[in-house]
């Protein structure tokens, strides 16, 4: 594969001819791998709670302490993509990330494994620098494709971790799992080192300013505003259903068990397969149009979760519709974002990306607290209220 560097300046973009469909398909890989390392944990909690003679709520810290190393790590490193080299940081925040798993792997207290999960999570956000150097590199024809392509590995990598780590550890045990994952990060720096093209800094703000740059930046860009805000209120109703399901699964309507909640996972691979789909039409100069799509769907999903929200058949219909509203829309909000400032795309992302994240925990919680006050029925209400606040942004930024 060709390692050609692809130069961009603030007046503009140089696009390589290195970013074919190999590089494309490695990049996905790349998200997927990155992004994973933050859900093995989840099914592993009574494993390694055990092993440290703790309780089995005690063991919620390690996926907190990953979700909080994300949040931190989007926040102040994912703008170093617009200041450095991007494959040269990825390189070495992905020879980090190596360190982080092995000492989770060869963790000799609880502590530590706290300490090396918040690191794993922060270090984890290499999947974000991916996103926007794929939509730096691609034709603005193909952008919409190519960014829905990676979003496609990144989305497969969250729904397939649960499922890798819940079969090594009924195999092997906890600590094997993070061993396998710090191999899997090694191979991957290999994979980026070969065949990731060189992107090169777009700006040369010291970072202090760079950071800086974030306030100014949400300040001047319109349409930025109005996707970040937009995908953060349909992430909350995304996180809403899913912070819930096992609660509703459990209850008396059903009487199934945390399995079934991580079958109902698998029906996502809609929403992978939706990506692409989505930046090809997003390309095709509708990607606004596709969003209102979106939130539509995403509607209509808590609609019937309402209705037919007490048969297995309802709750599947209204998964496949939230996962291609939610997913749909992400790919066709990127889409426009991107597009905004080649200079800043890093410095963007990282806007959108944290606003998304700040949704999504703002919707779990809130589903929590719908469904301790009035069930089923609270928690519908409460993701149509979401959804409904999405649609009312869209409905008068277009005014505006």
């Amino acid at each position: 594969m060709s390692s050609a560097s692809v130069t961009a300046g603030a007046a503009g973009v140089s696009h390589g001819p290195a970013l074919d469909g190999w590089v494309v398909l490695a990049m996905a890989a790349t998200c997927g791998l990155a992004v994973a390392n933050i859900y093995y944990n989840q099914p592993m909690m009574a494993e390694m709670a055990a092993s440290f003679g703790l309780s089995s709520g005690a063991a919620g810290a390690v996926p907190t302490a990953a979700q909080a190393g994300y949040a931190i790590g989007l926040l102040f490193l994912a703008p170093l993509g617009d200041r450095l080299e991007r494959r040269g940081l990825m390189l070495r925040m992905l020879a980090a990330l190596v360190l982080a798993l092995a000492a989770a792997a060869a963790a000799p207290s609880f502590a530590v494994l706290i300490a090396a999960s918040f690191l794993t999570g922060a270090l984890a956000t290499v999947a974000q620098h991916v996103v926007p150097m794929a939509a730096h590199l691609a034709t603005p024809a193909r952008r919409g494709r190519v960014v829905g392509t990676v979003m496609a590995g990144l989305l497969i990598g969250i729904l397939a971790a649960r499922t890798v780590s819940g079969v090594v550890v009924e195999l092997l045990d906890w600590r094997a799992m993070f061993w396998i994952a710090a191999g899997l990060m090694a191979v991957t720096a290999v994979v980026v080192r070969l065949v990731f093209p060189k992107a090169e800094a777009t700006s040369r703000l010291p970072y202090p300013q760079l950071m800086a740059s974030l306030l100014d930046l949400f300040r001047r860009e319109r349409v930025l505003r109005e996707a970040a805000f937009e995908q953060a209120m349909l992430f909350g109703a995304f996180s809403i259903f899913w912070s819930t399901l096992t609660l509703h699964l459990a209850s008396p309507a059903y009487h199934l068990g945390p399995a079934a909640a991580g079958l109902f996972g698998l029906i996502g691979i809609v929403g992978v397969l939706a990506a692409p789909f989505s930046g090809r039409l997003a390309d095709r100069g509708a990607p606004r149009r596709m969003v209102g799509l979106g939130i539509l769907l995403a509607l209509a999903s808590f609609a019937i979760f309402a209705l037919f929200g007490e048969s297995l058949a309802g709750l599947v219909a209204g998964v496949i519709l939230l996962d291609l509203g939610v997913q749909g829309a992400q790919i066709s909000n990127q889409t426009r974002i991107f597009a905004l400032q080649p200079e800043a795309r890093a410095r963007i992302n990282t806007i959108y990306m944290v606003t998304v994240f700040a949704g999504g925990a703002l919707g779990s919680a809130a589903g929590t607290v719908a469904w301790t006050l009035g069930g089923w029925p609270a928690v519908t209400a409460c993701g149509l209220i979401f959804c409904a606040v999405s649609l009312a942004i869209f409905g008068l930024t277009r005014q505006r």
